[in-house]
């Protein structure tokens, strides 16, 4: 492996991310690398904009943001884990088009090696999202490592 100082983590299910971070955190530790965990939320309905008196889209609104507190949530249990073992993880959670706030953060840090899974986690997300995986892998000017996760059966 070449010389890997950089890695990133992507989580977009936190649900589902949790053996990508394992990895991630083992590759940190095996390199003397740089951990970070990257969480972004695509809102696919626009919900930041829309600023109607709706009683149900305000319920919408509220349980995407419950979503994106379980998120950090989840996220901030993985990172306690990993700090107990001696590893410092920069965390980032933000909105936005996941292919481009991917980009740009392994662009403006610099990331060696990119972690994420290799598989859509349900059948809404690939509705949502699509084959987001093969989109970024094209663009991104560092090397992928896709974690194989065979998913459940549904719920």
């Amino acid at each position: 492996m070449e010389d890997v100082k950089r890695i990133l983590v992507v989580s977009r299910s936190t649900k589902h991310c949790k053996k990508a971070v394992d990895y991630g955190i083992s590759l940190a530790k095996q390199n003397g690398a740089t951990l970070s965990v990257l969480h972004v939320f695509d809102d696919p309905f626009g919900l930041q904009a829309w600023s109607l008196p709706v009683v149900s889209l305000k319920e919408i609104q509220e349980e995407y943001k419950k979503m994106q507190d379980r998120a950090r949530s989840d996220i901030n249990r993985l990172i306690e884990a990993a700090e107990k073992e001696g590893i410092s993880i920069e965390v980032s959670i933000t909105d936005g088009d996941v292919d481009e706030k991917i980009l740009h953060f392994v662009k403006d840090k610099n990331i060696d090696l990119l972690v994420m899974l290799a598989h859509e986690e349900g059948h809404l997300e690939h509705l949502l999202f699509g084959r987001s995986v093969e989109r970024i892998i094209r663009k991104l000017p560092c090397s992928v490592m896709l974690v194989k996760k065979e998913p459940g059966p549904t719920e």
